[in-house]
């Protein structure tokens, strides 16, 4: 048989339930899809490919999956540095009415996408104003963007949208676009408690329902915004979500760092999933999400950046090592392990989208998003145990290879689908 592509020669670390590494291993690659994981020299009897990827030398595993950010605040890196989140809030929502419109947010998701690829990041779940023109940008270079019309009742909208509108408008994207197809789902978002009313949520909850949308929502981010919500209408975030029937595996949360027993009971009752994010966390000074707490109790926790300007960066690798390290702090150095940490990126953060029988494994019938990390660095030698080498040794810059869907977007650290230097041309004329 003939196919697309096949990536051959190197440690396959699937990533499935069994934690398998095929060593020199091969992946065979046909219309997006993975149709088959195996030894090199089994895979290559079996098929033909008109493309191909020699690993020798390299580690081959499932995209990095971000399961939080927003992408277009590249634009703001590095304006907004230590402050508190409030602080950060205030800051960031003057300079987003005063910047955005569709062609920047455009421009700086472009710059986003080149990053992320270059970090081994295959897709993202992306929360932000004017999402259209995000979706155009990542769609011509072939990015998977998991992204959909976002909630905030401000008085000054970037888009200049009041609330009143925001459902009809919604619901014409939702049905323009249609349901799940190629490892994407429909998706809303709900900017958080603290901007949106119990009725308004009420109302989009609705609507997700009715689109079978994954709903995403900031939750108890920090203290004071806990002791906002509960000072304004008597509970806690999640204990207002949980009261208002939002709860449940459709529902992702980022960063529930302030929970209580009840609230994490709660969670695991509903099949709700949570986007970790511990460097956005640790570098506003929010804490640290309970995490270990989170995983005893049977949730699903993915990992995310959050945006350029709250977390400088789009590496979800370090999201790794910080997540796999910082909950150390404890005392138990189990509390979240190297292989806990890489599942967090990957598989586990494809079953927080949703979309775990498509995303987040090299197996027969998923998607084709991998990446090929060199391993021929001195910091990542000698390789005694993948888990270890990628959550406490690698770095982004380590990735060579990043394929979304079957497609080559980065060869040889050569990124083939987008014009790098325009793109950050781009985004410095607006900086």
């Amino acid at each position: 048989m003939t196919i697309d592509l096949l990536v051959h020669g190197g440690d396959v670390l699937t990533v499935d339930e069994a934690g398998t590494v095929v060593r020199d291993g091969a992946v065979a690659v046909h219309e997006g899809e993975i149709v088959a994981v195996g030894p090199t020299a089994d895979v290559t009897t079996r098929f033909t490919a008109t493309e191909s990827i020699d690993a020798a030398g390299c580690l081959v595993l499932p995209g990095l999956i971000n399961t939080h950010t927003h992408l277009a605040m590249t634009l703001l890196r590095g304006r907004a540095d230590d402050v508190t989140l409030q602080g950060f809030l205030e800051r960031v929502l003057t300079w987003e009415a005063e910047l955005l419109a569709p062609k920047n947010v455009a421009a700086a998701v472009r710059l986003a996408v080149a990053e992320s690829v270059r970090a081994g990041v295959t897709s993202a779940l992306d929360m932000y104003w004017f999402h259209d023109a995000a979706e155009q940008a990542a769609r011509e270079t072939g990015w998977r963007l998991h992204t959909g019309p976002t909630f905030m009742d401000v008085p000054e909208p970037p888009d200049g949208m009041p609330y009143e509108h925001r459902l009809d408008w919604a619901r014409r994207d939702l049905a323009a676009r249609g349901g799940a197809r190629h490892g994407t789902r429909p998706v809303l978002f709900a900017h958080s408690t603290y901007t949106l009313a119990p009725d308004q949520l009420v109302e989009i909850g609705d609507l997700a329902r009715e689109f079978g949308a994954l709903l995403h929502i900031h939750a108890a981010e920090n203290a004071t915004e806990v002791a906002t919500v509960e000072v304004k209408y008597g509970k806690r975030p999640v204990e207002l979500l949980d009261s208002l029937g939002l709860l449940g595996p459709d529902l992702l949360l980022a960063h529930a760092v302030d929970l209580t027993g009840p609230e994490i009971a709660a969670l695991a009752r509903t099949g709700t999933s949570v986007a970790h994010c511990p460097v956005s966390n640790l570098k506003l000074g929010c804490g640290i999400a309970p995490v270990p707490r989170l995983l005893s109790a049977g949730i699903t926790v993915g990992l995310g950046t959050d945006g350029a300007v709250s977390s400088n960066t789009l590496d979800v690798l370090g999201a790794v090592r910080q997540a796999a390290l910082v909950h150390k702090a404890g005392g138990d150095p189990t509390a979240v392990g190297a292989e806990q940490a890489v599942r967090m990126a990957t598989i586990e953060g494809a079953r927080a989208l949703g979309l775990g029988d498509h995303l987040g494994s090299l197996e027969a019938g998923k998607r084709a998003d991998l990446i090929v990390l060199d391993l021929e660095a001195p910091h990542l030698r000698p390789l005694h145990d993948p888990w270890s080498t990628l959550a406490y040794a690698a770095h982004s810059a380590d990735v060579r290879d990043t394929v979304v869907d079957g497609r080559v977007l980065m060869r040889n650290r050569t990124l083939g689908t987008l014009d790098e230097d325009a793109a950050l041309a781009e985004l410095e004329a607006l900086a």
